[in-house]
């Protein structure tokens, strides 16, 4: 796939993922020849760091042009070096020991949060903490103890539970990684309705992900499956089907089909062979006759 930029020129993008982690970056190799598997220095607005090539992917020209930051790809600077993998496991080795020594700080001066992860560019220049809190939380007395440990630039940053799952990774139910690491830019809003709509089951242990909120997943296939039901009767619904008149009781939504409720046995039909049921007519209630209307008190009718 290609990506046509402003100059007209045809130049094709890879999908490239940093620093051994779950993200995947949109990336312009120039002109480097790359191909999946390749080790290269990718540059970003935190610094350099170490990526491997994926796939190939594409970028919508009219997004390059509205210069939005979620599609401007990175730059790739050069194919690895053994001076740049020298480089990566000496910040592997820093990233440990950063994550054991801010961990005892946070417990030492009994801060409310909870370390995530620690990266740090392939330069050395700068140290991002990843952390977890139910609020704000005053850390300017750790980014001391950060920075005079290690002598570089610090910072801290806050994300909740779902972006600590898509920085750390794993694999889903499915037996897949992670949508959220791999493809996802942004996050859905999920609701139970969704699994309600799909006849899920609402036990939260198989309806939750990694990260303990709602599946991104179950958001896929909700619009589908409003499609399809605004042909079908709803559950509870009275229908005129081959073996008579009877009440909607299940909905399969992928096959098309209903069972129906008919004198205490069910049937499962097609929604081609029934039909609504007019709602039965309730008897009219008879008027009652009004009381007759007294007067004031006081006052006579003469």
């Amino acid at each position: 796939m290609e990506q046509e930029n402003t100059q007209g020129r045809v130049r094709p993008l890879v999908g490239v993922r940093i620093n051994e982690g779950a993200l995947v970056e949109r990336c312009d190799p120039g002109d480097l020849d790359l191909k999946t598997g390749d080790t290269v220095v990718v540059a970003t607005g935190q610094g350099q760091w170490l990526g491997t090539v994926i796939n190939r992917i594409s970028l919508k020209a009219e997004s390059l042009e509205q210069g939005r930051a979620d599609f401007a790809p990175r730059s790739v600077l050069r194919l690895a070096t053994e001076g740049d993998f020298k480089k990566f496991q000496d910040s592997a080795r820093l990233e440990k020991e950063a994550f054991q020594f801010c961990a005892e700080r946070i417990g030492a001066r009994k801060l409310a949060m909870n370390l995530s992860k620690v990266e740090r560019c392939l330069d050395g220049a700068k140290m991002t903490f990843y952390f977890t809190a139910e609020g704000r939380i005053d850390f300017r007395a750790l980014v001391k103890d950060l920075a005079g440990r290690f002598r570089c630039r610090v910072e801290m940053r806050q994300v909740g539970v779902r972006n600590e799952t898509k920085i750390l990774g794993g694999v889903g139910g499915c037996g897949r990684e992670l949508c959220c690491c791999t493809f996802m830019n942004d996050f859905t809003p999920v609701s139970v309705k969704m699994a309600k709509e799909q006849n899920l089951s609402l036990n939260p242990n198989k309806i939750s992900g990694l990260c303990g909120r709602l599946m991104c997943c179950l958001a896929y296939e909700f619009p589908t499956y409003m499609a399809c039901k605004k042909n079908m009767p709803k559950v509870g619904r009275r229908v005129n089907c081959p073996e008579g008149l009877g009440k909607v009781v299940r909905q399969n939504v992928m096959a098309g089909r209903v069972t129906v409720n008919v004198e205490g046995r069910e049937y499962e039909f097609g929604v081609d062979q029934i039909e609504p049921a007019p709602p039965p007519q309730q008897p009219k209630k008879q008027k009652q006759p009004r009381p007759p209307r007294r007067g004031r008190r006081g006052h006579n009718k003469g």
